[in-house]
């Protein structure tokens, strides 16, 4: 785990055209996703990969929340989320693993750049520029100045948050790009979506920890419960295609 220090920055959200200015507190990242490896050692029964130190994909969202309760026990910490079968709410007053929220990955990501990336993408990021059919092993190309690899490319990565609760129910966010992604998608402010219970081939998850507040908190590192209910209410016609989530954890 790396210690990343606070700060603010401005997160931009595409589909509504909005900015806002988000702080967040010191906490703590992996400086890799989590491997085939690690995973494996919590055993819970999903591994994927051939190689112990390429990172674990094909690992749904809700698969990564309980590996995050499992390895927290396996190490006297106290797990960070509540689970009702395929949901999950956050005690934000827990101090076990979990995942990143997206302010808390994307100011990890930039590491005090405000550039779309860290450093040249080829020197960075396995992408769809190094032709690879699957993920390449974890630390093998250059880090950002807070330590972190593959920070951009290699896997996409799970964060707690929904992607976008108006238009996309229960999705919740991924960032970073994958091997196979082009540049285009490989930013630090890049936002995907998939459904909490997906297993895709190019996603993995790396954890966090830190940043806790009394438990009960609405609003921490960016993400704030509250937020969640307001962005999922929509007035009037509900656009065609649109499934806006009627019930937030």
């Amino acid at each position: 785990m790396a210690r990343i220090h606070g700060g603010e920055f401005v997160m931009r959200d595409a589909r509504t055209s909005s900015t806002r200015t988000v702080a967040v507190e010191p906490f703590s990242l992996a400086t890799t996703p989590v491997t085939v490896a690690q995973f494996s050692q919590i055993q819970i029964g999903h591994a994927a990969g051939d190689s112990g130190f390429a990172p674990l994909c094909a690992v749904s969202w809700i698969d990564a929340v309980r590996w995050c309760n499992t390895a927290s026990i396996a190490q006297g910490l106290d797990p960070a989320y509540r689970l009702d079968g395929a949901t999950a709410s956050w005690d934000v007053g827990a101090d076990g693993y979990r995942l990143p929220t997206e302010a808390e990955w994307e100011w990890a990501c930039r590491a005090g750049t405000t550039g779309p990336r860290y450093g040249e993408l080829r020197d960075i990021a396995w992408t769809e520029q190094d032709g690879l059919d699957g993920p390449a092993p974890v630390a093998t190309k250059r880090p950002n100045a807070f330590g972190l690899y593959d920070m951009l490319g290699n896997v996409w990565e799970w964060c707690w948050d929904y992607a976008d609760p108006a238009r996309y129910a229960d999705y919740r966010s991924l960032r970073g790009g994958g091997w196979a992604d082009k540049a285009w998608s490989c930013r630090a402010s890049v936002r995907r979506g998939s459904m909490p219970t997906a297993r895709l081939d190019d996603v993995g998850f790396r954890v966090a920890r830190g940043a806790v507040e009394p438990s009960g908190d609405d609003e921490v590192q960016g993400w704030s419960h509250q937020r969640d209910v307001s962005r999922a209410s929509i007035t009037g016609p509900i656009p065609f295609g649109w499934t806006p989530l009627r019930e937030i954890t």
